[in-house]
C-alpha cells in the first residue's frame, strides 16, 4: 500500500467515525418538513405566513456595554393577509441603566414599526430556487427622545420616521451527512427623516438647545445559518455587516458661548456575530437563546447582548 493510499484510508476512517461521511451511499437526506426551526437571532424569514395564520415572537434582551445596560423587548406580531403577503407590527420597550445615576426612571415605550412582506418565489429543492421576498418597514416615533432633563436614560426612541427597504433570501442545503442547513441572506437600507429637538436629547444635546437632528442612513447585510442537529434541536449563527452614515445636528444653544451648534456624530462600519441555540417543541413553537457580539470600533464601543425569544405560530 502506497503512502497516499494509507493517508486516504486514515482520513476516510475519521470522516466515517464523525458521521460527516456515511459508508452507505447515497446518504439519505433529511426531509425539509422534519426539521423544526425558530429562525436565527437577527435575520428575519424570507417566507410569508399562510393566509389567516399569525406569528407572535417576543424578544427579551440586555445590551451590555461599558458603563451601561440597555434592557429591552421587541415583539414581532405578523399576520398572513394572503399566502404571499404578510403584514405586521413591531412594538418595543426599554429600560436603561447608566453609570452616574442618569439612567431610566421607569420602563418606557420605544418606537413602533409596521411592516409588509411580499413573497416573490418559493423554495424548490429540485431547481434550487430560493424563497425571496421584499420587505418594507415604517417606524413611527412613539418613544421619548428629547426634553429629558436630568434623565437622558429615559430616551427610548429616535423621534424620526424611518423607512426601511429589505431584500430577503432563504434556502436549504444538505450537508454531507444528510442533515439540513437553512441559510438566509438579507439586505436592507434604512432612511430617516429629520426631527426637531429641544433641550437634553438622545442626540447628545444639552439643556437650552433648539434645533434639528438628521440620523444617517443605515445599510445592513446579514448572512445567517441554521443547522438541524435533531428534529427538535438546532444551532444558529448570524454574521452582520452594518454601514451607518453620520447623524447631523444643527441648532442654537442658549447656554453655549457660541450660540450656533452644528456637528456630525457617529457613522462608520461595524460587524456583529450572533450564535444561538434553538429548541423546538413543534413546527409552530420554539425557543431561542442567543448572544450578539459587536466588537469595538472607532465610532462605537463594544457590546454584548444576551437574548431569549419565543416563536409561536397560530
Amino acid at each position: 500500500m502506497t503512502p497516499a493510499e494509507t493517508t486516504f484510508r486514515v482520513v476516510l476512517s475519521c470522516l466515517l467515525a464523525t458521521g460527516v461521511v456515511s459508508a452507505a451511499e447515497p446518504v439519505e437526506r433529511q426531509p425539509v418538513d422534519e426539521a423544526w426551526f425558530t429562525g436565527p437571532m437577527l435575520a428575519p424569514s424570507a417566507g410569508t405566513l399562510p393566509r389567516g395564520h399569525m406569528l407572535v415572537e417576543p424578544y427579551l434582551y440586555d445590551v451590555v456595554s461599558p458603563h451601561s445596560d440597555g434592557f429591552g423587548s421587541l415583539t414581532y406580531v405578523n399576520y398572513g393577509l394572503t399566502d404571499r403577503l404578510t403584514v405586521g407590527l413591531i412594538p418595543t420597550f426599554g429600560y436603561n441603566r447608566i453609570g452616574g445615576g442618569a439612567g431610566s426612571s421607569h420602563v418606557g415605550v420605544g418606537d413602533v414599526s409596521v411592516q409588509a412582506q411580499w413573497r416573490l418565489t418559493q423554495f424548490d429543492a429540485d431547481s434550487g430556487l430560493p424563497t425571496m421576498s421584499i420587505n418594507v418597514q415604517q417606524s413611527f416615533p412613539a418613544g421619548r427622545f428629547d426634553r429629558l432633563g436630568r434623565r437622558p436614560g429615559n430616551g427610548f426612541g429616535s423621534g424620526a420616521r424611518t423607512t426601511t427597504l429589505g431584500w430577503y433570501v432563504q434556502s436549504y442545503f444538505w450537508m454531507p451527512n444528510g442533515r439540513l442547513l437553512r441559510t438566509r441572506f438579507n439586505f436592507s437600507h434604512a432612511y430617516s427623516r429629520s426631527v426637531g429637538i429641544e433641550d437634553v436629547s438622545v442626540y447628545g444635546t444639552a439643556q437650552g438647545f433648539r434645533g434639528r437632528a438628521k440620523p444617517g442612513s443605515v445599510s445592513t447585510a446579514n448572512l445567517a445559518f441554521e443547522y438541524s442537529l435533531t428534529r427538535n434541536w438546532a444551532l444558529a449563527l448570524d454574521l452582520v455587516h452594518r454601514q451607518a452614515g453620520r447623524t447631523h445636528v444643527v441648532g442654537r444653544s442658549s447656554t453655549s458661548a457660541t450660540a450656533d451648534v452644528e456637528r456630525s456624530d457617529g457613522g462608520g462600519a461595524s460587524f456583529a456575530f450572533a450564535p444561538a441555540v434553538e429548541y423546538n417543541w413543534s413546527a409552530s413553537l420554539g425557543l431561542l437563546l442567543g448572544l450578539r457580539v459587536i466588537p469595538r470600533t472607532r465610532s462605537a464601543p463594544a457590546s454584548v447582548t444576551p437574548a431569549v425569544a419565543l416563536n409561536m405560530v397560530f
